[in-house]
C-alpha cells in the first residue's frame, strides 16, 4: 500500500475530542434541550446549574458560570450555541492557569518521579506511556517496579520496559517498597539516567498503612538525593467523578503531590471533574488520556478540552 493510499493518523486534537464525546454530548443536549426557544431567566439558570453539576463541573463552579452567564442576558433569548461558548470561555479561565506542561530538570540525574495513585487509575500504564515518550525525545529513562503488593503491577511495568528498551528495578512480590526505591535511585545516579520513575501501591482501603508506607519511600528517596523526588504526579481516573476529589484529598498532604494526570477521559460522561478539581485544589495538571495508545498522553491544552468539553468551537481543523 503507498503511503498515499494508508489511512491518515487522527491528530490528537481530532482524537481527544472524539474521546470526549460522551462528556460532550451530555451537556451540549441538555444545553440546547434548555436554551431552545427560550429567554434567560431564573428557571432557564436553575436547569442549566443542575445540569452543569450533574456533569461533575462542581457546585461553586457552576454557580459561577450561570452567574456570569446571566450577567447582561438576563430576560433575553440566548441560542444554546451561544450558551455552550460562553460555558467554553468560563472552563477555559479556570483551567488555563493550570495546564502545565511537565518539566524535567536536565540539571538532575535524574529526575525522580514518584507515580501515586488508587489502584486500577492507569499509573501503572501511564508510566509505561510516558517513558516512550521520554525515550522518543532522547531521554535515558529507568523504571521501578515499586507497588511490590500486585505481581501483575510488576509485571506489566517489565513489559513496558521491554517494549521501551528501558531499564527496569524490581524484587519479588512482598518485597520492601523503600527499599526498592532506595535501590533504584542509587542505580539511577550510578548510571547517569535522566529520569527515574518510581511506581507504588494504591491500596486505599487499607488507607493507613499505605501513607505509612509512602512516607517510608519519601524519606529513603531523599536519604540518596535531598530533593528527590523533584516531581510527584498523582494519577487520577475520570471515570470515578467525584471520588477523583477524595482521592487527591488522602494523597496530597502525605505524598506532597505536585501535578495531575487524568486517565480515561474517553470511558466517561464525566469529563467537567477536572474543572470542579482546580477549582478545589489548582493543582498543575500536566497530562490526560483519552485512549490505550501511548500517543493517546499528551499534555494538557485548557481551551482544547473546553472546546471538546462543551461542544462548541471549531476543532476540525487541528
Amino acid at each position: 500500500m503507498s503511503d498515499d493510499a494508508a489511512p491518515k493518523k487522527k491528530g490528537w486534537f481530532t482524537r481527544m475530542k472524539e474521546g470526549l464525546t460522551r462528556s460532550s454530548s451530555k451537556l451540549t443536549s441538555g444545553v440546547t434541550d434548555i436554551f431552545t426557544k427560550r429567554k434567560l431567566d431564573d428557571d432557564t439558570l436553575e436547569e442549566l446549574e443542575d445540569l452543569l453539576i450533574s456533569a461533575d463541573l462542581g457546585v461553586a463552579t457552576s454557580a459561577r458560570i450561570c452567574s456570569q452567564l446571566a450577567d447582561g442576558r438576563y430576560d433575553k433569548e440566548i441560542s444554546p450555541e451561544e450558551v455552550r461558548q460562553v460555558l467554553s470561555d468560563e472552563v477555559t479561565k479556570i483551567l488555563g492557569p493550570v495546564a502545565v506542561p511537565l518539566k524535567i530538570d536536565g540539571s538532575r540525574r535524574p529526575h525522580v518521579i514518584l507515580m501515586v495513585g488508587v489502584n486500577g487509575t492507569g499509573k501503572t500504564t501511564t508510566i509505561g506511556k510516558l517513558a516512550k515518550q521520554f525515550k522518543a525525545d532522547g531521554k535515558s529513562v529507568m523504571l521501578a517496579a515499586g507497588d511490590t503488593f500486585r505481581a501483575a503491577a510488576i509485571e506489566q511495568l517489565k513489559v513496558w520496559g521491554e517494549r521501551t528498551s528501558t531499564p527496569v528495578i524490581a524484587r519479588d512480590v512482598g518485597a520492601d517498597a523503600a527499599g526498592l526505591a532506595f535501590e533504584a535511585v542509587e542505580a539511577a545516579k550510578r548510571d547517569s539516567v535522566d529520569i527515574l520513575m518510581i511506581d507504588t501501591a494504591g491500596r486505599l482501603q487499607n488507607k493507613a498503612n499505605l501513607m505509612a508506607e509512602l512516607e517510608k519511600v519519601l524519606r529513603v528517596i531523599k536519604k540518596v538525593d535531598p530533593d528527590a523526588p523533584h516531581s510527584v504526579l498523582l494519577v487520577l481516573d475520570a471515570t470515578t467523578g467525584q471520588n477523583a476529589i477524595s482521592q487527591v484529598e488522602a494523597f496530597k498532604d502525605t505524598a506532597q503531590i505536585t501535578g495531575l494526570v487524568m486517565t480515561k477521559l474517553d470511558g466517561t460522561a464525566r469529563g467537567g471533574i477536572l474543572v470542579a478539581l482546580t477549582e478545589k485544589f489548582g493543582l498543575p495538571i500536566h497530562a490526560i488520556g483519552v485512549g490505550e495508545g501511548a500517543d493517546d498522553l499528551q499534555s494538557f491544552e485548557a481551551s482544547a478540552f473546553a472546546d471538546a468539553l462543551t461542544g462548541s468551537g471549531d476543532l476540525a481543523q487541528i
